[in-house]
């Protein structure tokens, strides 16, 4: 990537999804790791993890103790790009509220911490803490979901950077009505909107999961559809019992699109969007029924708890987790209203099923990324620290493989595995994946 300078044709610049499909393959990894939760005093880091080997060869540290680097992303991707390539990763600290900005441009396989917002500046801007999810947008702009206000409570906005200097701008939303909660978001330029979802109040999730808090409102249950240029909530949607606590949002990759997918972790379910007659709705498409279990402490049994999902790049395929069950599943959306299942890997989880990755795993399958062409899912185990520690004591973390076939199917590939445990440093735990040219969860097409 550092030899790739052509500022009017950048490398990884992507005109359409077909083109984005013919990617040269990622020769390596960037993973966010935290110590938090593993009695490891020691700075979070970023991995560079070569694919080929299935090894990590750098590790980047945080300036600081206590992150929890979680979701991180690009300065750049195909509808916004500012620059001749993706020269920087933004990497928040999800508990420290505190913003990395790291050069991968110079040497892309040893990254170095460029600039550091800290969490003073980042409430005195916004009043806002908890940075979540990272998109570059239109503008020159980069944007941060914002999950907190500046005592913890639950907050429904966003926080922008400068594309180019990284500077803290301030907020993203233009006045008028405010979500009460926030957590993922996407957008798609050619309809001008911006979809976002719920997750809760960092008082309540951060000391470990109570059901009585989803009782007492404490976590979300909506989908909220703004309108992108005016920076401006336009519409809501109560998701209601089938639909708590929904994650990841996913809309399909065409640009023309005007659907998507979000997954409802506690619920287990997983709906579609869509604007039939000019106003937004959403049905489920996919149950995940829950699961009784001897000892399991909560009432109805236990949930799959959908943690992550990702739409492949020609919008064939759909793949989400099921964290506590332990299975990977692949669905073919060709009919988006219909999904159909085509394959389904268990990898750990609770629910004692056979292991299809041939050797011991714990926890279960959590964090995914999917190459462009749609041939490697690269998957992580660890959700959130005080959650590993509840429902997986002890967690291990890993890294492994998935090979995809492009007419439905999946396997594990036995050649490729990353031990976060047994590490020289201390145990760490692997989140979030990002592949150094895009990814199918970076990127958004003009």
């Amino acid at each position: 990537m550092s030899e790739l300078k052509d500022h009017h044709n950048p490398a990884s610049f992507y005109a359409s999804p077909e083109q984005a499909r013919h990617a040269q393959p990622e020769e390596f990894l960037y993973l966010v790791c935290l110590h938090e939760g593993t009695g490891v005093r020691a700075p979070d880091f970023l991995a560079v993890v070569d694919a080929e080997e299935g090894r990590v060869v750098h590790e980047t540290p945080m300036p600081n103790v206590g992150d929890e680097l979680h979701h991180f992303g690009w300065n750049r991707c195909s509808s916004a790009c500012h620059g001749p390539d993706r020269s920087h990763l933004i990497v928040p600290g999800f508990r420290s509220s505190r913003i990395h900005v790291l050069n991968v441009a110079d040497d892309p396989r040893r990254p170095r911490i460029e600039k550091v917002i800290e969490p003073e500046e980042l409430v005195e801007k916004t009043g806002y803490t908890r940075p979540h999810t990272v998109h570059c947008m239109p503008g020159e702009n980069v944007v941060v979901s914002m999950l907190g206000d500046r005592d913890g409570g639950g907050a429904g906005g966003f926080a922008v950077l400068d594309a180019r200097t990284f500077e803290l701008k301030g907020r993203w939303e233009n006045g008028g009505g405010h979500p009460p909660f926030n957590y993922d978001f996407w957008y798609q330029p050619r309809k001008n909107v911006l979809v976002s979802s719920e997750f809760g109040e960092p008082n309540a999730y951060e000391h470990g999961f109570d059901i009585e808090d989803v009782a007492a409102g404490r976590y979300g249950q909506r989908l909220h559809f703004w309108d992108l240029a005016e920076r401006r909530l336009e519409q809501t949607i109560d998701l209601g019992q089938e639909g708590l606590i929904p994650l990841e949002v996913r809309w399909l990759h065409d640009p023309e699109a005007e659907a998507g997918f979000v997954g409802a972790a506690l619920s287990s379910n997983m709906f579609r969007w869509h604007r039939p007659n000019g106003s937004w709705e959403a049905e489920r498409v996919i149950a995940v029924e829950n699961v009784e279990l001897e000892g399991w402490p909560l009432p109805g049994g236990v949930p799959g708890l959908i943690t992550d999902l990702l739409v492949s790049m020609d919008d064939r395929f759909l793949y989400f987790t099921n964290w506590l069950h332990g299975d990977l599943r692949q669905y073919d959306v060709s009919d988006p209203a219909k999904p159909k299942l085509t394959g389904q890997l268990w990898l750990g989880g609770l629910l004692g099923k056979p292991n299809d990755a041939g050797r011991d795993l714990s926890g279960g399958p959590q964090m995914f990324q999917l190459s462009m062409d749609g041939r490697r899912l690269y998957v992580t185990n660890s959700l959130y620290s005080t959650w590993d520690n509840q429902f997986y004591p002890g967690l291990r973390s890993w890294l492994l493989r998935v090979n995809c076939s492009p007419a439905g199917g999946m396997e594990v590939d036995p050649d490729f595995f990353v031990d976060f445990h047994d590490r020289a440093g201390g145990p760490a735990r692997a989140h979030e994946v990002r592949l150094q040219g895009g990814d199918c969860t970076t990127e958004i097409f003009p």
